[in-house]
């Protein structure tokens, strides 16, 4: 695609497995020339050894052939190139400098110290290219910070304070389901890049976008005034329901489960209205927002016992009539598979680039439509090393004979 926003736009992609590479995989849905730089000695990306795989015959948990490829590789991988290319090498750093000297981007995600150990950290990469847009995505932020180690998912999830924001007030920690600590904080080095690239443009000086996971969660923690909410005697953990907005949650009902958000006066008289209580509009203790909070658990009691032996279509049926906000909770399996988010190519099928579509796999898509370009993805994710010829001969102009002594050496 050459009419993608950024289209003639070249990244170095030195990351692994998913909040490096979920930012390039943005990238490149976006349009921009992702290669991705593989260690040859380690198999590539951790990701490439994460069950299950892709077989002939469709989904396994262990690898049977050279040819099957992880699931998560083929979400993550796609329109991006393969090159392997070992950067504790000497020859390896001339091949990386010769990589990055005519590239617009370089995104990395290893862990603090690593870089500049390697000799490819933001000063060296910027006196080869002072343009270079230079992206690193780590856990506690590019320098570390006390008692920063290895930064998974869970262990931001838990210093965020994301787990006690979810479930009951007498539970434990609640882990959010997707891993969102390491899909968040790629979307803020997504918005970093493309803005340090705008002002590349005008000023001819690239920078250093440093984004931290830990940050990128917790600011969006920020966001809802938790503190506010104790201060004043708010609950912060309400379970499914929540009373500072009531009437507002989740309800069961006798086959599913139903999310209603009726905070407004509006929406909650219409809830009444659907109920067949519309005698309650007027009641003192329903009839405000302020006077429905500080009768939270007896309205929602109300409404639980109505959903409760009701039907999901009849319960939805009545209240859409009314115009109040509601809606099915479905399975994440039903979900990838509305035809709404299908029909706008934010959810799309992934394939395997030999085997194709055997395994009914859905995959991100690049959720963002533009009036004039296109944004998406056109090319299956690549074998390791797949792109070394296209990108070491054509792209830097190596001659087979240089590739072929790099590939004896193992630098490739």
């Amino acid at each position: 695609m050459t009419d993608q926003p950024l289209a003639g736009r070249t990244v170095i992609d030195l990351t692994t497995a998913l909040a490096g590479p979920y930012a390039t995989l943005l990238l490149a849905g976006l349009g921009a020339t992702v290669i991705k730089v593989e260690n040859p000695a380690t198999g590539g990306d951790a990701s490439r050894n994460n069950a299950p795989y892709v077989s002939r015959s469709g989904l396994s948990l262990v690898r049977r052939e050279p040819g099957d490829m992880s699931v998560s590789m083929l979400v993550r991988g796609r329109n991006k190139l393969s090159v392997t290319l070992d950067l504790k090498n000497p020859r390896g750093h001339a091949v990386f400098a010769d990589l990055v000297r005519d590239a617009d981007v370089v995104v990395e995600n290893y862990s603090p110290g690593v870089t500049r150990r390697l000799g490819i950290d933001y000063p060296a990469v910027r006196t080869l290219n002072p343009k270079i847009v230079y992206t690193s995505i780590s856990g506690f932020g590019a320098q570390g910070g006390p008692g920063s180690g290895k930064a998974m998912d869970s262990i931001i999830q838990a210093l965020s304070g994301v787990m006690m924001t979810a479930g009951e007030p007498d539970e434990g920690p609640v882990r959010f389901g997707l891993p969102v600590g390491d899909m968040l904080a790629p979307l803020f080095a997504v918005i970093g890049t493309v803005s340090a690239l705008l002002q590349a443009e005008q000023t001819g000086e690239g920078q250093h976008v440093d984004v931290s996971m830990l940050g990128a969660l917790t600011s969006l923690v920020a966001c809802e005034p938790f503190d506010a909410f104790d201060a004043v005697g708010l609950p912060q953990r309400t379970g499914s329901m929540v009373p500072r907005l009531a009437p507002f949650g989740i309800l069961p009902t006798a086959d599913g489960h139903l999310a209603l958000c009726a905070p407004t006066d509006a929406f909650a008289h219409g809830v009444l209205r659907a109920m067949g209580r519309a005698d309650l509009i007027e009641d003192k203790r329903f009839r405000t927002r302020d006077e429905r909070v500080r009768n939270a658990d007896e309205l929602h009691g109300l409404i639980r016992e109505w959903c409760r032996t009701r039907p999901l279509a009849e319960l939805l049926d009545a209240l859409t009539a009314e115009g109040v906000p509601a809606a099915e909770v479905r399975d994440p399996h039903s979900a990838v598979r509305d035809p709404l988010v299908r029909a706008r190519e934010e959810v799309v099928p992934v394939v395997h680039p030999r085997y194709g579509d055997v395994a009914d796999l859905a995959a991100t898509g690049v959720p963002i439509r533009f009036s004039a370009s296109r944004a998406g993805f056109d090319r299956p994710a690549p074998a390791l090393g797949e792109h070394n010829d296209q990108v070491y001969r054509e792209r830097l102009g190596y001659s087979e004979r240089e590739i072929a002594d790099l590939a004896a050496e193992s630098v490739i």
